[in-house]
Formats: C-alpha cells, sequence, structure tokens
C-alpha cells in the first residue's frame, strides 16, 4: 500500500507500524440525495486507484459516539458511483452497513451490538462488489452484493465520516489492499 492518498484529508492523522489513525472531522459524510436531498462529499478516505478487481480488508476500532458516526472502507468512482460500508452508529447502537451509490444512495444496515473491533471486506468482481463483515473477529457474515461498474479505475481504501456528532477517532489496527496478482 505504497501510493496511498487522501480524499478529503482530515487534519489529524498518522501511520505507524502498519496501523493507521484518523481523527475523522465533524461535518463529514458521504450521501447522494435520498430521503432528504443533501449531497455531501466531503467524508475521508485514504487510499489508492485500483484499475479493476480488487480486496480491501480492515480490521478496526472506533469511539463512536454522535448519530451517524462511521468507519470503514469504501469504493469511489466519482460523487455519483461510490460504496462505503463498516459500521455506523444509529440510535439502536451501532449497525454493520453498506452504502451504495449510483446517482442516488441507498443504505443498508443490520445490528451487530457493541464491539472492541469491527472487521469488513469488499471485493470488487467485475461489476459486483462482495462485502462481508465480522465483529471481533474475521469478515464472514454476508451483508451485501452490489452493483459497481466495471472496467472502471476506483479509489479503494478506509474511510471515516462524523455528519452529526463532534467527532471520534477510528484507528484501523490491520489494512489491506490485493488486487489480481499480488503475491
Amino acid at each position: 500500500m505504497t501510493r496511498m492518498e487522501w480524499f478529503n484529508e482530515p487534519r489529524n492523522w498518522s501511520t505507524t507500524d502498519g496501523t493507521l489513525t484518523m481523527a475523522v472531522e465533524p461535518g463529514t459524510d458521504f450521501w447522494r440525495v435520498t430521503g432528504n436531498g443533501v449531497i455531501t462529499d466531503n467524508g475521508h478516505i485514504y487510499g489508492q486507484v485500483v484499475q479493476g478487481d480488487c480486496t480491501i480488508t480492515a480490521t478496526f476500532s472506533a469511539s463512536l459516539t454522535g448519530r451517524f458516526d462511521q468507519a470503514g472502507v469504501a469504493l469511489r468512482i466519482d460523487a455519483d458511483n461510490w460504496i462505503k460500508t463498516g459500521v455506523e452508529l444509529i440510535e439502536a447502537g451501532p449497525q454493520a452497513s453498506a452504502v451504495v451509490t449510483r446517482g442516488f444512495s441507498d443504505w443498508s444496515i443490520t445490528p451487530i451490538g457493541s464491539f472492541s473491533r469491527m472487521s469488513i471486506k469488499a471485493e470488487r468482481r467485475g461489476d459486483v462488489v462482495l462485502v462481508h463483515y465480522g465483529v471481533d473477529g474475521t469478515p464472514e457474515v454476508f451483508l451485501r452484493k452490489a452493483y459497481f461498474p466495471p472496467g472502471v479505475p476506483a479509489l479503494v481504501g478506509f474511510t471515516g465520516a462524523a455528519p452529526e456528532g463532534p467527532g471520534f477517532t477510528a484507528t484501523f489496527h490491520e489494512m489491506a489492499l490485493t488486487e489480481p496478482g499480488d503475491g
């Protein structure tokens, strides 16, 4: 992961011994139109551009406190075409979450309860992204299968956003981004 770059770089972040820590800033999110007409494209992504198929995995902890605080992984072609998935805090508590956007955002969640570390895996294969998650373990639970435009470069990386709360810290303890042919 030597070609990493920021999309909406937070003011405070660090990488040490393969661990990424980001101070997720308040007022950040990724969302497009659905339900309230809002378009927000200022969440943080630390990633690299991938030309096609890939797998991204992350195991992370996050001090979620504000409604809709979120951390995980993202695949972003442009402001109209992206996927973010991981954990999101709503009134009912932490949820495994996936938002798929193709002009308009759609959102799916499932309750996970409290966790120390969350694991997420997103596999881009042709025209599909398969998402799996794990709570305090490996990402083995299937969450989502979504269309994603094939053959188009995408920024693939680790993400965080805090649309309503004061911000929080997310620490990505284990991170991997692989493409076919990586050894």
